[in-house]
């Protein structure tokens, strides 16, 4: 049964959101925070800025694309552009690419990239505690980020439940699939191996198992939390390591009904997939490059781009993903 997430979760949350994070990173997040609010009808739309993805996780920021998420208030005074605030609504979120000239450890100047998804705080938190089947939000947000920025304490406090939600989601959904005697890795690895397959991704199979690996002592502190929220039975398997397991199994029916959820999500989420690829190009300043750098980077598989699939990135789209499949960059 799914809970309002406990005091103790909340303040999980809010300590990880405010840990402290590398200059670069917060210069960024005021540099989007700037763009996206120049380019807005309101001219003051962002309520929050969120960082995440790999460079957070691994602390590398160096010739990196930096993650951001943008909360804006709505859809409709984000933009100046009433189709661009209209896509953003229907098919959230719409994502963005930024160049920014910061400073390296060394006070010298370099070139910081960046992309963000823009998306309203409503839909943001709506999505994380898994009111949609799409599980673009609440996979991203289970794994570590930082507020950068927070409007007002209030809006700070919603961001706060949004991603406990997120942790609380991730497992209600991954749980029924978990055996008795599933450990932390077992579950936070097998949720995000479930994650990861219901979205068009290059990257291993083995990619749950290293993102628990990163941050490993996060997701065993953060493992008892949720599964209190969420009242299932869990025993310690040993006081050395603290280890935490499944006490028992999951109802037959629960299990049934789980993995028709995530059949009908794999489904959603490719078609989503390839749908935000697309909406993408018109978006995205340079996004077939970024998404040729990213597919060659995860996959092993080399893209190479011709001039024609750059300058039609829309015609180009379909053929490509279909070559780059049947060569596996895609899962």
């Amino acid at each position: 049964m799914r809970r309002q997430p406990s005091k103790a979760l909340l303040a999980h949350a809010r300590a990880e959101l405010g840990v402290e994070q590398p200059a670069v990173a917060r210069g960024m997040a005021g540099a989007i925070r700037d763009a996206v609010n120049s380019n807005s009808s309101s001219g003051d739309t962002v309520v929050g800025v969120l960082f995440y993805g790999s460079c957070l996780r691994t602390g590398e920021t160096g010739d990196k694309i930096l993650d951001f998420y943008v909360l804006v208030e709505n859809y409709a005074g984000a933009y100046a552009s009433r189709l661009m605030g209209l896509a953003n609504r229907l098919l959230p979120p719409n994502v963005f690419y930024l160049e920014w000239l910061g400073e390296d450890h060394d006070g010298d100047r370099e070139i910081v990239r960046a992309k963000y998804a823009i998306v309203s705080l409503d839909d943001f938190a709506r999505r994380a505690r898994g009111e949609v089947l799409d599980l673009t939000i609440w996979a991203r947000f289970s794994q570590p980020s930082a507020l950068l920025f927070a409007k007002t304490p209030e809006i700070e406090q919603a961001v706060a439940a949004a991603v406990a939600g997120a942790a609380l989601t991730t497992l209600a959904e991954a749980l029924p699939l978990m055996p008795a005697g599933a450990t932390s890795r077992d579950i936070w690895a097998g949720a995000f191996a479930l994650t990861y397959s219901a979205e068009l991704r290059s990257e291993t199979s083995d990619k749950g198992e290293e993102l628990y690996a990163l941050d490993q002592a996060r997701y065993d502190m953060l493992l008892p939390l949720v599964l209190e929220n969420l009242e299932v039975p869990f025993v310690g398997m040993g006081a050395a390591d603290g280890e935490l397991a499944l006490r028992e199994d999951p109802d037959g029916s629960e299990h049934r009904r789980a993995k028709w959820r995530w059949m009908r999500r794999r489904l959603k989420g490719k078609i989503l997939s390839v749908l935000r690829l697309l909406k993408a190009s018109f978006t995205f300043v340079g996004g077939i490059d970024y998404l040729a750098w990213k597919i060659s980077r995860h996959s092993g598989v080399e893209v190479v781009l011709t001039p024609w699939q750059r300058r039609h990135p829309i015609l180009a789209g379909p053929v490509l993903f279909w070559t780059l499949r049947r060569k596996g960059a895609f899962r």
